[in-house]
């Protein structure tokens, strides 16, 4: 099953490389992805497909018009879609969220500017996600950000072992990952990853990611 993702923004060129490379290239290669970038504009209001004006009650800046995006939902949604908001007051994005949205068959992401939206909009949409606790310029990175976790985990996107061992899979951060040289400045590979143990090589990558994890994300990390 091929995994539909329309995106509706006001920078369409933002999406152009970042989807076209490395590995989300190739996943819409093999069809495993198909993406739409669609300009919001396209249903603005008037002459100058206006989208956004000045906030009631005053205040900075410029604020997304619920009427473009309505009408942009209304030509896109279907029965089977997920329409994503991308805002920082949303639900914070996590892998268990990645795995979810990869089941789905069809994902809507809005991608809000200026000063957010009109809080109608909220109405319109499934879900808000939140990449993290600040404030970018709008919402075409974490769009990005989402799209490619999720199409990534997506079946026979990349090798199902790769995705198995990463972190946050099963709680924990990655172990220590090693390559060649043997040594470099004086740095050693540990001797357990050359010695062809597979068994203890897999309960010391084990133990090293509950080490790690204690340390650097005691949040993730549980009691002991």
């Amino acid at each position: 099953m091929t995994l539909e993702i329309d995106v509706l923004t006001l920078f369409p060129a933002m999406f152009d490389g970042p989807l076209a490379q490395s590995i989300p290239g190739r996943i819409q290669e093999q069809g495993l992805a198909a993406i739409r970038i669609h300009d919001l504009r396209d249903w603005g209001i008037g002459r100058h497909r206006s989208v956004d004006d000045a906030p009631y009650g005053g205040g900075a800046g410029m604020i997304l018009r619920p009427e473009p995006v309505a009408t942009a939902l209304d030509a896109l949604r279907r029965d089977d879609s997920t329409v994503i908001l991308l805002d920082p007051v949303g639900e914070v994005f996590r892998e268990a969220r990645a795995a979810d949205l990869a089941t789905r068959s069809h994902l809507v992401f809005l991608c809000p500017r200026y000063e957010g939206v009109d809080e109608r909009i909220r109405s319109l949409v499934d879900l808000e996600l939140s990449i993290g606790d600040y404030v970018l310029t709008g919402g075409e990175l974490p769009a990005l950000v989402v799209i490619d976790a999720v199409i990534r985990l997506l079946p026979g996107a990349i090798e199902s072992a790769s995705v198995a061992d990463e972190s946050f899979s099963d709680g924990l951060l990655e172990y220590p990952q090693y390559t060649r040289p043997a040594i470099f400045r004086g740095m050693e590979v540990p001797s357990i990853l050359t010695s062809g143990d597979h068994g203890a090589v897999e309960r010391w990558r084990r133990e090293q990611a509950r080490m790690r994890t204690r340390e650097r994300r005691p949040d993730l990390a549980g009691p002991d």
